[in-house]
């Protein structure tokens, strides 16, 4: 009797497991169909009008400053992209929660150093997430229309928070290499589109918001 109904819990259990499994797997899907539909090619990004501004999204640096391979080509797309006239400003958006730990005035710190002027180079110091940068563009730089920049597996997920969000965005994609461990990053992906998915129903505020800094002026605003 008591074998009969461990068989029993044991099937109930597999079968959640599997109607989890489906639900992440539909979730990551629809997300990603979502975002895909506002990628777009560098020309055309050229073409746009009336866009606020760049958004490049941060990943990790080290103690000097240096940025990750993932991170170097991103800030190269996103300065292509200013200097090919698709914005007249840039945010740098990452993780600077500690003086220890700052991502954003390297990034910064590169764009000056490849010609673009400190004066249209923003810092979101507090872009601790995908979700948070985006929600602050619009609430704290009064950023309408943007383009979002990074690898393009991430870059879906960030579009679809930005309609989620209200905001009209387009992304290009900073693929120039392949990368080590794309694998494992695919593979956390497609939690972080489900949590990203719940975010975007529920809208809440990110862990800071502050003064609205408006992108409209000048970024040395940001600098600290």
């Amino acid at each position: 009797m008591r074998t009969k109904f461990f068989k029993k819990i044991a099937i109930v259990l597999v079968c959640l497991m599997l109607v989890g499994a489906i639900g992440v797997f539909t979730v990551n899907a629809y997300v990603k169909s979502v975002g895909e539909k506002r990628i777009i090619a560098p020309e055309q990004a050229a073409n746009l009008s009336d866009v606020d501004c760049i958004i490049v999204l941060g990943c990790f640096v080290s103690s000097d400053g240096t940025p990750c391979s993932l991170l170097e080509d991103r800030l190269i797309r996103g300065i292509e992209l200013y200097k090919n006239g698709a914005a007249p400003k840039i945010i740098m958006s990452g993780d600077h929660g500690t003086v220890q730990y700052d991502e954003v005035n390297a990034m910064k710190q590169y764009a000056i150093n490849n010609g673009v002027p400190s004066d249209d180079v923003f810092m979101d110091h507090a872009g601790f997430s995908t979700y948070e940068s985006v929600y602050r563009a619009k609430e704290v730089f009064a950023a309408d229309k943007i383009i979002i920049v990074t690898q393009e597996y991430h870059l879906t997920r960030a579009l679809y928070i930005a309609e989620q969000l209200g905001v009209e965005a387009y992304g290009v994609a900073s693929d120039y290499h392949l990368y080590s461990d794309q694998t494992s990053r695919e593979i956390r992906e497609i939690l972080a589109r489900n949590k990203d998915f719940a975010m975007g129903i529920f809208k809440p505020k990110p862990t800071y918001l502050g003064e609205v800094i408006p992108i409209s002026g000048s970024g040395d605003a940001t600098n600290d």
